[in-house]
């Protein structure tokens, strides 16, 4: 082993150094530990021309796989579209759906990809892929993007998550710490599950007082793992937050505009993603199910569409008026397309072959379509981009080094967006 050469003068070399002599002598590896003795960004780079400018990431999951023609990448083709009507945007060759008339209005704000591409057909593979950038392994569990970006940048606040996933009742941190999990918001409408202190506070201070003892003495005992230790941080930290007032974030009672965003999940989701990402969050993940529209797609869209037009739009509407939205990047994102045959059962099935994404803010120049599928909608014509590509191009908007790794309690070396190049152009 060249010492000289490997140990270096910079930060990344002397990581690097230090890695490689405890994977070579020891068996270890310490690069889960010193992303926080580093402050957290061991091997940063300057982020690239045009990216980093996003401070906050707004991911909207559709699950079930949205259709891509009806949405966003409408056909000339008749046989094709079925029902839906074409509507103009505002942005001149920009077209979409005819429940997307919001949008529509946002659309120099929008930039939307028509040639997003996966291997995966089956919803649990497709979700694993679209929300952490990998395949789904039996051998392990990777992290969201919430988790890997604190472990990149470090905690921001003090009490609030770095990361919150709304509409899903558990969350996890993957192969990273415990302790950087987010925290899961099943009902936006309801707040935190059982976040009100039904006894004295000095019953509730001894009970954590307790706890927590209980929990440290788990860790000195197993004090070579640092899983255990994760979770008592966690379970620090949730306790401190309950007891302050920065609780009343996740509280919409009071919010004047609550009906301007829909009166359901996405909709209250959305206005809790602003009200988070307001108050310094970095990665707030809003889900909303139903698109797996296997029967009457027109019946279902019609049903469907109509929230979640009014949600994203209300969401880009406010964003954008208090100066958050340049930065902070909204991504809309789903499982993968819709078959543009129609099925006989009046409804489309499944196709990762092509599909759209959506990005906004956060340095995204707006007004733009990348890439196309081809006339009928089947397979991607030009500029494919696959989902590593869309997990590198959040991470570069975010202002992620892609070349840093960050190893699982095994050793394996991961990097955010697994190798994928990001689109660059999309940023101004």
């Amino acid at each position: 082993m060249d010492i000289k050469a490997l140990a270096g003068k910079t930060d990344f070399s002397r990581r690097s150094f230090i890695e490689q002599t405890a994977r070579t002598s020891l068996g270890v590896s310490v690069a889960t530990t010193f992303g926080s003795a580093l402050g957290g960004k061991a091997s940063a780079q300057e982020a690239p021309e045009g990216g980093g400018k996003a401070k906050s990431l707004i991911y909207i999951y559709c699950s079930g796989g949205m259709t891509h023609l009806d949405t966003f990448d409408p056909k000339e083709n008749k046989a094709v579209m079925g029902d839906t009507k074409v509507i103009s945007s505002k942005v001149d060759g920009m077209r979409f759906g005819e429940h997307l008339d919001g949008l529509a209005e946002h659309a120099d704000k929008l930039a939307v990809i028509n040639s997003m591409s996966s291997t995966n057909g089956a919803h649990a593979q497709a979700r694993y892929q679209m929300m952490t950038g990998y395949n789904q392994l039996a051998t392990i569990v990777h992290p969201h993007i919430g988790p890997y970006a604190e472990k990149y940048f470090g905690k921001r606040g003090d009490l609030l998550p770095d990361s919150v996933v709304i509409n899903r009742g558990t969350s996890n941190s993957g192969y990273l710490d415990p302790a950087l999990s987010p925290l899961p918001v099943a009902n936006p409408e309801t707040g935190i599950a059982n976040s009100t202190i039904t006894t004295s506070e000095d019953r509730f201070a001894k009970r954590m007082e307790m706890s927590l003892d209980i929990g440290q003495n788990f860790v000195d005992k197993y004090k070579h793992y640092s899983s255990p230790k994760g979770y008592v941080e966690f379970y620090d930290q949730a306790a401190r937050l309950l007891q302050s007032d920065e609780l009343k974030v996740f509280d919409l009672s009071t919010q004047d505009d609550r009906e301007a965003y829909g009166m359901n999940s996405l909709g209250q989701g959305c206005l809790l993603a602003r009200r988070l990402v307001e108050n310094g969050v970095r990665v707030i993940e809003v889900h909303c199910g139903g698109w797996d529209m296997h029967n009457d797609v027109t019946g279902s869209l019609a049903t469907r569409l109509p929230s979640f037009n009014q949600a994203i739009s209300a969401l880009l509407s406010d964003l954008d008026s208090s100066g958050l939205l340049d930065s902070t990047m909204v991504v809309v994102g789903s499982d993968f397309g819709r078959t543009s045959k129609i099925n006989d059962r009046a409804g489309r099935d499944h196709q990762p072959a092509v599909f759209s994404t959506v990005f906004a803010g956060g340095g995204i120049t707006g007004g733009q379509v990348y890439g196309s599928s081809d006339k009928d909608g089947r397979r991607v014509g030009d500029k494919k981009v696959s989902v590593e590509d869309f997990h590198a191009t959040i991470g570069y908007g975010l202002g992620i080094d892609l070349s840093f790794e960050v190893y699982s309690p095994s050793g394996r070396p991961f990097v955010f967006g697994n190798h994928g190049t990001p689109v660059s152009t999309l940023f101004s």
